[in-house]
């Protein structure tokens, strides 16, 4: 049987904005702060963004000296308040010029975790908004594994005169937000989606029995280093980090129980820390009681803010929860919908009512 086709148009571009869907508005909170600048250092721009979706919410905001953003929600409940300190970093992995060759190639540093074989033929976006590609040297094409120092980034320069940036400027993985429906994808998901789940959970937070501090640290990426400083200054009686996490469930991947659609991960070890037994008990309590689907954590390599804080000043119960997130340390880190959901839900749980830890 044959059928005839009807020739059907499909534009590349629809210059008409009215006729694209419209995104689920925290769909629309997370692609604007995955495709938001910020490297490690260089936190002022998403600093500044995440200041203004909490306007007005906490009943104080500042920004200590290491550049941390602490938001503090007085609690309701009768002196002395539990004092919660939740963390999510604010920077993300990127890169450093260490030189500009007579031809205007620049020669870079990493800034956190970067994997060579992850770069190339990727872009990478600079404070002043350049755009620039990574490209790898041609005699060692045959070579499975790259060296960093066998990279560069083009950014269209003939010589280091016109070369638009220079030594010591930072950049950025550039990649757009990209909406599959129940999955998302962008650059920058570590750890941006785990500020929206601290934006999410203060706008619908109505009120605490605890003294409740959303800290947006810095610095994460190099050495947890602005969870050091803000938890020792917070001096919390339970802290709790929300990060990504690593998954098991693509082709022939390392053996996790982590997968994309199955709930929050709540954390029990990972290379830098050990749950407290009573925050995780307390996580997976909350978890029940709301039918709120979870599965369990434990990272073989790799660290949070959590680690920083639960070893700040005479030590604190801490723990962490995860959100699932496939290809990390890439340009295009994935993420399930419904996981960040309830992620969001049950953080707003956790500190509705009062708590015990064992």
């Amino acid at each position: 049987m044959t059928t005839t086709k009807k020739n059907v148009h499909f534009p590349l571009f629809d210059n008409d904005p009215s006729a694209a869907p419209r995104l689920h508005p925290l769909k629309e909170l997370i692609k604007k702060l995955t495709e938001a600048y910020g490297p490690s250092g260089s936190e002022q721009v998403i600093r500044e963004m995440i200041r203004d979706e909490i306007k007005g919410l906490a009943d104080d905001v500042r920004v200590d000296a290491l550049g941390n953003l602490i938001a503090r929600l007085k609690g309701s409940g009768p002196a002395p308040r539990k004092k919660v300190m939740l963390a999510a970093h604010m920077d993300e992995i990127g890169v450093m010029v260490t030189h500009v060759d007579e031809k205007g190639f620049l020669r870079f540093a990493n800034i956190g975790g970067v994997r060579p074989l992850t770069l190339i033929g990727h872009r990478c976006r600079f404070a002043n908004g350049v755009i620039g590609t990574f490209g790898v040297e041609k005699k060692d094409a045959s070579r499975t594994e790259v060296e960093m120092s066998k990279l560069f980034i083009d950014v269209g320069a003939t010589s280091p005169t016109d070369a638009p940036v220079g030594v010591g400027d930072a950049a950025g993985f550039w990649r757009d937000f990209t909406d599959l429906g129940k999955r998302i994808i962008s650059k920058a998901m570590d750890d941006r989606i785990g500020t929206v789940v601290l934006i999410e959970t203060l706008k619908q937070l109505k009120r605490s029995p605890h003294d409740v501090f959303f800290v947006f640290t810095v610095q994460e990426e190099v050495g947890l280093r602005g969870a050091t400083t803000s938890a020792y200054g917070i001096q919390p009686d339970l802290a709790l980090a929300i990060d990504v996490t690593d998954t098991g469930d693509t082709p022939e991947s390392n053996w996790m129980a982590v997968a994309l659609g199955k709930g929050p991960a709540i954390k029990v070890k990972d290379s830098g820390m050990l749950a407290h037994p009573g925050v995780k008990r307390l996580l997976v309590e909350t978890a029940q009681a709301e039918k709120i689907p979870y599965q369990f954590e434990v990272l073989v390599g790799g660290t949070t803010d959590a680690m920083a804080m639960q070893t700040a000043r005479e030590g604190v119960p801490a723990g962490v929860v995860s959100v699932p997130t496939r290809y990390l340390h890439t340009p295009s880190e994935m993420v399930d919908f419904e996981d960040v959901q309830n992620t969001i839900k049950l953080f707003v749980a956790l500190l509705s009512k009062p708590f015990k830890l064992d």
